[in-house]
């Protein structure tokens, strides 16, 4: 079976097409800046199909059909192409930000289905819309294609109620949702399980704490392949101090800035959400400029970085508790799997929990999952690649077998 991955945002989306007899990826793509002047796309054949090579083109993409129905027409083009016909494409899998508590595993759509995402809106303003908007595009250009959705907050609802309730009166929650629902779901789920199999151990009886470090950042508890804990909550604005997002905060906060600057609640949710975190404080929000802005002795740069890693430091030391035993330590995502300089310095300090890294091992660049501890280490500390795609893809084909 070939699926066809689909990651929708307001004004673009990625895709891939995966053969899932050996899971390898035979295209990838992005069309960028949908409703805007001018567009992008970006297409590519990877290794493992014939005549590999790259494709880009700037045109006009006014809405995502046009942009979704440009990309089919690449996937049978007669150079660009991979399959010789859509009706090769077994089914869709589609990145949902927010299930609630309606969807706890991935599942075949249908309109009930579409009119129930839909209804969540209002817990993922930004994301839900989008994804919708993207679905039905897809389900109107491939009607043979079963299409699925996958959940980013599915794998965090095996959470029991005192650790994803708020302390706030119950009708909060009873009426409107307020809890905490997590995100990066698919990601942690991916990589709790692979660092099981990297160690030679079943998902039961394996507790590992996995860190989701990127732009946007979470850190997951999660035992015997379920979570248990997780840093961010009703949004993906609480937990860990972020590229552009400002963590966990004193919710006193905004009422103070509100009430000291005139600013209303948009503007301060605009604020925390993107203007904080390492821009915030230093102006910076790529950890890659910020390492090059430390090294020549920017004293925000430094702060900013320190602020960061503290903030995760803190979260891996609650998640011991939280697990009582922990098997392994696994980073992952864009920073968690390639910066070297980020891993050391969230691990400082951590020898008390059994935590350590080999200098040399954490220096190298790999894209293979790694053990970076000293021999003899109480927790393994590992880098575990994460690919969302495949996640989303496998998950596709699980909920159309379970169907």
């Amino acid at each position: 079976m070939k699926i066809l991955v689909i990651n929708c945002g307001s004004s673009s989306f990625k895709y891939q097409l995966i053969d899932m007899t050996n899971s390898e990826v035979m295209c990838s793509g992005l069309v960028e800046r949908i409703g805007d002047a001018m567009g992008s796309l970006t297409h590519k054949k990877l290794p493992g199909t014939p005549q590999e090579r790259k494709h880009s083109e700037e045109r006009i993409f006014p809405d995502h059909t046009v942009g979704m129905t440009r990309v089919m027409d690449l996937l049978v083009d007669a150079e660009l192409g991979v399959i010789d016909s859509l009706d090769e494409i077994g089914a869709c899998g589609h990145r949902v930000v927010q299930g609630g508590e309606v969807f706890t595993t991935s599942c075949l759509l249908g309109e009930k289905e579409l009119d129930q995402i839909n209804n969540l809106a209002p817990l993922a303003p930004l994301h839900n819309p989008a994804s919708l908007q993207g679905i039905k595009v897809v389900m109107e250009l491939l009607p043979k294609a079963p299409s699925v959705a996958v959940f980013d907050t599915e794998f965090h609802s095996t959470m029991e109620p005192w650790a994803y309730r708020y302390a706030l009166p119950t009708e909060f929650y009873a009426k409107y949702r307020v809890r905490r629902y997590g995100f990066h779901g698919t990601s942690h789920r991916y990589v709790a399980h692979k660092a099981a199999e990297f160690m030679g151990r079943s998902n039961e009886g394996f507790n590992v704490i996995t860190c989701h470090l990127g732009n946007g950042s979470s850190i997951t508890a999660v035992k015997d392949g379920r979570c248990v804990d997780t840093s961010m909550g009703m949004t993906p604005l609480a937990g860990v101090v972020m590229g552009t997002r400002c963590g966990d905060i004193d919710p006193a906060i905004h009422a103070y800035i509100g009430r000291q600057t005139g600013m209303g609640l948009e503007e301060i949710d605009n604020v925390l959400n993107r203007q904080s975190g390492l821009k915030g404080v230093c102006g910076m929000n790529d950890m890659r400029d910020l390492h090059a802005a430390r090294d020549k002795g920017d004293k925000d740069a430094q702060l900013a970085f320190d602020i960061f890693c503290h903030s995760i430091r803190k979260c891996i030391g609650a998640y011991f508790a939280v697990l009582g035993r922990v098997d392994a330590l696994v980073f992952t995502a864009g920073i968690g799997e390639n910066d070297d300089i980020a891993r050391a310095g969230i691990c400082r300090n951590l020898d008390a929990l059994g935590i350590g890294i080999d200098e040399k091992k954490n220096a190298v660049r790999s894209g293979e999952a790694r053990n970076l501890s000293p021999e003899g280490a109480n927790v393994p500390v590992l880098v575990i690649p994460t690919n969302e795609e495949i996640a989303i893809a496998q998950a596709t084909v699980r909920a159309l077998e379970t169907k």
